[in-house]
């Protein structure tokens, strides 16, 4: 998991420090018994643990479902983790289970324990299918988890571009932010999710946005160990010289963490702005005689000074 810097109070004052928040709960859990997490993903537990209108939904059982139905179960009831026939169903990926419940007019959007929605579990366990019957149907891709998650941070999280971009087909919120005031862009570049980045940016996310620490993308991008997202965002003209809450530049950000090639990519970026903002605007000379040419260098010296600090 990608780690970005914490800061103490002021810039002088306290030493970088890491953080793994932003992906808390994000990614599907792996269980080690293959055999329990086949039929499990993304939820910790066991099929025989289940109710039966539960285990009729983890397992696929499409007739038994019905039958349940028949006899007047809850379509939408909860286990004690507050889970209902379709979170399971969705997280495992059984469409044609979902596409009963849906029919038999189940709640699309009530929560889990973690404030999770079915939609938000089939997104996280790369359900495209599921996915697809959902937001067919009106389930909202803007509500969010405890962390403040949409589903489509979690389609970001799971590096599944198909299911990002159906997400933002049906209107998901491109810049929606979670606790940690990351949007699905700043995520992807926490990530060090190249593609990702690339699809978001094509699909017009805010490049500029900062996090709550006032962290902007290149700054997070600076403290990955490949430098393309750093290539890719000066491509897009973010400000290399904005500071965090901390007066911390992007290029503090890679000599903290020890990331020297992105720190002279963006020092040689920065310096090749100047050195074309100079040549495009060379000043006009002021005859003073015959030959002596005076420059008014001070004026250009100091519109680069506030143009790049």
């Amino acid at each position: 998991m990608k780690k970005f810097f914490g800061f103490g109070a002021g810039k002088g004052r306290s030493s970088p420090t890491f953080r793994t928040e932003p992906m808390n709960g994000l990614r599907a859990r792996a269980d080690k018994n293959e055999e329990v997490n086949k039929s499990q993903r993304g939820y910790d537990v066991r099929v025989k643990d289940l109710k039966k209108i539960h285990r009729a939904a983890a397992v696929g059982d499409v007739a038994k479902m019905q039958r349940l139905l028949l006899l007047g179960k809850d379509v939408n009831k909860r286990d004690k983790m507050k889970r209902t026939p379709l979170h399971l169903a969705c997280t495992i990926g059984h469409a044609d289970m979902v596409t009963l419940l849906v029919e038999r007019k189940c709640q699309l959007n009530l929560c889990d324990r973690e404030c999770k929605t079915p939609l938000m579990k089939a997104v996280q366990c790369q359900e495209e299918a599921c996915v697809t019957i959902l937001l067919e149907h009106g389930a909202n891709p803007h509500l969010t988890d405890n962390f403040g998650n949409t589903a489509l941070h979690y389609a970001v999280a799971g590096e599944n571009t198909s299911i990002v971009e159906k997400l933002i087909l049906f209107h998901a919120n491109i810049e929606a932010r979670n606790k940690f005031e990351l949007t699905p862009f700043l995520l992807a570049v926490n990530e060090n999710k190249h593609q990702m980045v690339e699809l978001l940016i094509g699909k017009k996310a805010d490049v500029h946005v900062v996090d709550k620490s006032k962290r902007t993308a290149l700054m997070l991008a600076a403290t990955s160990k490949s430098p393309d997202v750093v290539r890719l965002l000066l491509q897009q003209g973010v400000n290399t010289s904005s500071r965090d809450e901390c007066g911390w530049t992007a290029e503090d950000y890679a000599v903290f963490g020890g990331f020297d090639v992105n720190r002279q990519i963006i020092a040689q970026h920065r310096e090749e702005r100047i050195k074309n903002f100079s040549q495009n605007n060379n000043p006009v000379p002021t005859w003073t005689g015959s030959s002596q040419v005076k420059w008014k260098w001070s004026s250009l010296v100091s519109r680069l000074a506030n143009i790049f600090p």
